[in-house]
């Protein structure tokens, strides 16, 4: 799905943004040009900077305490 129309910026090409390790929106713009004209795309660009966080700082403990 395209997230910036301006730029033609899809959302898989934010993700792998994201994966190699894009951080900010300042990232995303610098890389992708998200939010570089109209601005209506960086709220949505930005919830794929908050999952990659909250996914990132979640991990899973079994009952036998070792960590997935």
């Amino acid at each position: 799905m395209y997230v910036c129309i301006c730029n033609a910026v899809t959302d898989h090409q934010i993700k792998e943004s994201v994966a190699a390790g894009a951080s900010s929106l300042t990232d995303l713009k610098d890389q992708l040009g998200v939010g570089n004209c109209c601005g209506c795309c960086t709220d949505l660009a930005g919830s794929f900077l908050s999952a990659a966080a909250v996914s990132s700082s979640i991990s899973v403990t079994s009952p036998m305490g070792a960590e997935h």
